[in-house]
């Protein structure tokens, strides 16, 4: 007993324990197998993405609220779809997911007479030149949201707004602004009668003019107010008014249309209109024009005055010109713009309110209590209930938009993007604790268009990326940052012809894979560092087709656009070969691809068959092969939504397109090749993923769990496919090993695939669903032929020496009785058909339980040494065995050696423990044969001296117990007894 009490001292030093091992009987033969042809994307769905966050709000021009209800709450994101609060704001969940196929929302209205009947127009209105998304008409919910049923207007890819009739839901109008990229008929002002199910277009001006808001009278559903907006945006302008635009109005449900005009300037640009609940006669507009500003009717539209000419209610108009009027006060007044303003003087002044995000593009005002009210902006939804003193959080909110993902090679490897509208991110891809928080995220240099380039090995200088050139320099041990860029000018309003260097908003910036303190930058020009930014070279000549017609003014013909989002002509992306020092490939916005192999000494212009004008988005350079590269290209912002992605494997010689089995118009934006498996390739589209496994000869959507939403960007690290989205923050495929090593073919048999090396790693506390989300800890992926097959399916694993350490059943365990403080029931082993993932926490067999007895740790075995191990997967006559390998954590300084020889005191310390448990279930058995035989002795033989005998043997049985195991504790916090000391150090 002295060894066993110095035992249980020992044990506050460790952190493991073991447990016995049990075996399980299994034969050997085989079965014949046969590939299959093609690639089933159902037999993947049992492999997950996680979302990583950060969460922190992306961009969101759709929000409402219910009637009656000052709790719940929709948001549309742009690019993640449809989002609900039943507390305010504290928490959010999606709504959409499953039912949506496009992830861009443009308005959401909820019917005041049935606040289940919701309707979405989809594809968001503020079109900006970088990050826009199309939608894909109107979708319905007659559910509170649950469910949903797409509802035609497919081809009007951005809708502005969403007008229910009070008191019918079945009517209900949509404000289509159209395709912002070209000419299209699929615009104007749409009305249906039988909710949804038939529309017809009641207003429509001319193909360049869309509806850019629809304001329905709140006291007479007959009477409308329709703004209509003539606009263009091509890659190096937006066009924003014409004489398409203008204000209409309807008196008869929105039968017939007339156009007003007293008082409203001539020519106007973009327009916001609304009525007032509080006085139908009040009608506000805000107006981009010479004489822009906000304009009021006194008269139901009839004329119109100038109340307001502040430049501030009409900047940037394309991206802004919202207006809102207050329901009860018809001289409060919001226009929403950077910042929001609020009029209380009928428009004549306005005030900025404080919000969470400064860039702001819907509002919904609660008719019963206007101090209470919704915004959406660029950090998402917001909520107050006091008139814009003080707002819920936006950080509940994974909306995340980025542009383009890079990672590094530390552990656990970080993530690291720039937010559209907010800074650059660097977040851990997994936390120690329950979920990935704000702890284990900061912001990186540059700003929201960052590209961010480091040496993955020794990431502590970080180069970041801004619009116009701007380079930021981060040193991470001491968070000091400095501009670097290579030629210090703002440019902000500069017409590009103007300017020295000309800057994508999105310029690359990448890392030499061969010597990562050499540093490329793209303007129109490349650059070269290799003293982190301290000095900059040219490197090239201008690499664009620099058209000089196109190096305009950002903005005409009233708002000029200087932030850069239209500098054309200028190099989009940059890809740098991992097989040969010096060869470099560069595609411009404009559709050209060069390349050098020797540094940029000599350049070569490569000539892709058939490529229009375009924008070169993304190329890969072959892991596999330097003669292979994939050139994605898009041309959305001509109006052409088609997928173009083209394939050399003679270094430019000669091209092919790759695209069959890519959706009509679900473009693609990036392509990445398998590091292990060439051939195997992953495409990030405008609505989710792709996949080939024959380099391109034909493509399949592989959505498994990942929302619908814009991939801009893929990268593969330790084996995982991380991708940034445009909308959904960033996302983690662990392990790619299903794919690489099935290739989408599958036999006949149970397969188990060898799983990537994973680190001895332990995770601690319980995640929240407002943060990210941890790795499994080691995951097996196996293929099931059947679905649900009634045979008994068994994992075994297995030690360096070859002893079995842990089994796993699909079969429940019948004579399991859970009880708090308890061994956890065994996971089960999936059954269904095609790959399943299995979780296994890196521990032996549980303990055996002593029934009813409160343990801290839940009995659980302890965690094995680093080193090889054997899986064998059986099922019947069958097994399929991988060998694999666990880590050691090389955030440690421990030996193998050292490992080992915990492991070996911890094996000989839970067999003393195991040794106890077992005694204590058998000395109860003999407790309760003590007490029957003393139950017969009493009723049947009066033998009072055995009577009392049993009650001393029973007397001395129970304080041995009380001892030991301490039977009446429930929780961590009574007693603590010498078993439970051992298991809560684990």
């Amino acid at each position: 007993m002295k060894n066993l009490v110095l035992s249980f001292l020992v044990i506050f030093l460790l952190t493991d324990h073991f447990v016995v091992a049990q075996k399980r009987k299994s034969n050997k033969n085989s079965v014949k197998t046969s590939a299959a042809t093609a690639m089933d994307t159902s037999l993947f769905k049992g492999l997950k993405w996680r979302n990583i966050g950060p969460f922190r709000g992306g961009r969101s021009v759709a929000v409402t609220g219910v009637p009656g209800n000052d709790q719940v709450y929709f948001m549309g994101s742009t690019g993640g779809g449809v989002w609900k609060t039943e507390d305010a704001g504290t928490s959010w969940k999606n709504m959409s997911d499953g039912f949506f196929k496009t992830g861009s929302v443009g308005d959401i209205k909820i019917s005041a007479s049935d606040p289940n009947v919701i309707y979405v127009g989809m594809g968001e209105h503020a079109v900006r030149g970088v990050m826009t998304s199309y939608g894909d008409g109107v979708y319905k919910s007659e559910d509170a949201g649950k469910t949903w049923k797409h509802m035609g207007l497919e081809l009007t890819r951005h809708i502005s707004d969403v007008v229910i009739h009070p008191t019918n839901p079945d009517v209900v109008y949509v404000a289509a602004q159209g395709t912002p990229h070209g000419p299209s008929a699929d615009r104007g002002i749409y009305k249906s009668i039988d909710g949804g199910k038939n529309w017809k277009k009641v207003l429509f001006v001319n193909e360049s003019t869309g509806a850019s808001g629809l304001s329905m009278d709140p006291n007479n559903p007959r009477i409308m107010f329709a703004a209509f907006w003539d606009h263009i945006r091509f890659p190096w302008q937006v066009k924003s008014g014409g004489e398409g635009s203008g204000i209409y109005k309807s008196t008869d449900g929105g039968e017939t249309w007339n156009k007003l005009s007293k008082g409203l300037p001539e020519m106007m640009g973009k327009i916001g209109v609304s009525v007032s609940g509080a006085n139908s006669n009040r009608v506000y507009a805000v107006i981009e024009a010479e004489k822009g500003g906000v304009y009021r009717s006194d008269d139901g539209g009839s004329s119109w005055k100038q109340v307001c000419a502040d430049r501030i209610t009409i900047t940037r108009s394309w991206y802004y010109m919202e207006i809102f009027a207050d329901p009860k006060d018809e001289e409060t007044v919001y226009v929403l713009n950077a910042p929001a303003l609020r009029s209380i003087d009928g428009g004549k002044t306005f005030t900025p309110m404080p919000v969470g995000h400064g860039d702001t593009h819907d509002l919904w005002i609660n008719p019963e209590n206007t101090n209470n009210f919704i915004l959406g902006d660029d950090g998402g939804a917001e909520i107050t209930f006091n008139t814009g003193k003080t707002w819920s959080r936006q950080d509940t909110q994974p909306t995340a938009q980025f542009y383009r993902v890079n990672t590094d090679n530390q552990f656990p490897y970080k993530v690291y993007g720039g937010q559209q509208d907010n800074s650059s991110v660097i977040i851990d891809s997994r936390s120690f604790y329950g979920s990935i928080g704000w702890k284990n995220w900061t912001y990186g240099p540059g700003c929201e268009s960052a590209y961010l380039a480091f040496d993955p090995n020794h990431p502590e200088i970080v180069l970041g990326g801004c619009y116009q050139g701007i380079i930021e320099r981060l040193d991470t041990r001491t968070l000091t940052q400095m501009t670097v860029m290579e030629y210090s000018n703002i440019g902000l309003g500069t017409t590009p012809t103007d300017l020295k260097y000309r800057f994508n908003w999105n310029a690359p910036i990448v890392a030499s894979p061969q010597n990562p303190q050499e540093i490329y930058h793209g303007g129109n020009v490349v650059f070269k560092t290799s003293d982190y930014g301290m000095t900059w070279k040219e490197i090239s000549p201008d690499l664009t087709r620099n058209d000089k017609s196109k190096q305009v003014q950002g903005g005409a013909p009233f708002t000029n656009e200087g932030a850069g989002g239209e500098n054309y002509n200028t190099i989009l992306y940059m890809a740098l070969s991992p097989h040969k020092k010096g060869t470099i490939w560069v595609g411009s916005d404009d559709g050209l691809l060069n390349m050098t192999e020797n540094d940029g000494e000599t350049w070569a212009k490569i000539n892709i068959p058939g490529l229009q004008e375009t924008m070169i988005n993304s190329i890969e350079v072959s892991p596999h092969d330097d003669n292979t590269v994939y050139v994605v290209s898009t041309r959305y912002k001509l109006n052409d939504y088609s997928p173009m992605v083209h394939k050399t494997t003679d270094k430019g010689k000669t091209w092919t397109k790759i695209i069959d089995g890519i959706g009509k118009y679900d473009f693609i934006r990036v392509v990445r090749e398998d590091k292990k498996v060439k051939g195997l390739l992953y495409a990030g589209a405008e609505t989710g993923l792709y996949v080939s496994v024959n380099g391109g000869g034909n493509w399949t959507k592989v959505q498994l769990n990942l929302p619908v939403v814009p991939i801009n960007d893929l990268i593969i690290q330790d084996n995982d496919l991380v991708a940034a989205t445009a909308g959904r923050a960033f996302w983690i495929l662990d392990d790619l090993s299903a794919f690489q090593q099935s290739k989408g073919m599958f036999s006949e048999n149970i397969k188990l695939y060898t799983p990537k090396p994973n680190y001895r790693v332990s995770f601690g506390g319980r995640p929240r669903s407002s943060e990210g989300q941890n790795p499994s800890i080691m995951a097996f992926d196996y293929y099931l032929p059947l679905d649900k097959d009634s045979s008994e399916l068994i994992l075994e694993i297995y030690n360096q020496a070859g002893d079995l350490i842990r089994t796993y059943s699909s079969e429940k365990d019948p004579n399991a009785k859970p009880f708090p403080g308890g061994p956890q029931p065994e996971p089960v082993l999936g059954k269904n058909k095609g790959i399943n993932r299995f979780v296994w926490d890196m521990r032996v067999e549980t303990l055996p339980a002593v029934p009813g007895v409160f343990i801290m740790g839940n009995y659980s075995g302890y965690m094995v040494s680093p080193g090889k191990y054997t899986a064998k997967l059986k099922r019947e006559d069958y097994v399929s065995e991988a060998v694999f390998e666990l880590l050691p954590d090389p955030r440690l300084d421990y030996a193998q050696s050292q490992y080992l020889e915990l492991e070996t005191f911890l094996k000989t310390i839970q067999e003393q423990i195991v040794d106890i448990h077992v005694s204590v279930t058998k000395i109860r058995s003999v407790k309760d044969q003590v007490n029957a035989y003393a139950k017969w002795y009493k009723e049947e033989t009066k033998a009072d001296t055995l009577i009392s005998l049993g009650k001393t043997i029973l007397e001395k049985v129970e304080k041995w117990e009380n001892t030991l195991i301490q039977p009446k504790q429930k929780t961590f916090q009574d007693v603590i007894n010498f078993p439970n000391q051992l298991s809560a150090e684990l």
